[in-house]
């Protein structure tokens, strides 16, 4: 996802979040998560299943939760939108285990 479709900035949710600066598509990819294999909670880890997360080192750690998401990631690590996301509307995630 090109940086000219999202942004960062403070979020109405939780500190900072990520927002579309253009409209984006249902089922459009909105970015690629990047970062380091963790084992330890913390800050911007994003767990992949009970063993291991990834220590999220990319734009994508400032999505937020909302249990009515916007967005969701893929065991790929690919963040795609669930359905069509304003100009200005923040990105979000349902944190929750499915």
């Amino acid at each position: 996802m090109s940086k000219k479709k999202i942004y960062v900035a403070e979020s109405g949710i939780h500190g900072k979040g990520l927002f579309a600066k253009k409209p984006i598509q249902a089922g459009e990819l909105i970015g690629v998560v990047q970062g380091k294999i963790t084992r330890k909670n913390g800050d911007h880890v994003l767990w992949v299943n009970e063993e291991y997360g990834v220590r999220v080192q990319c734009d994508m750690r400032y999505i937020n939760h909302d249990p009515k998401p916007n967005a969701c990631y893929y065991n790929t690590l690919e963040v795609i939108a669930l359905r069509d996301i304003a100009p200005d509307e923040e990105i979000t995630h349902d944190y929750q285990w499915d």
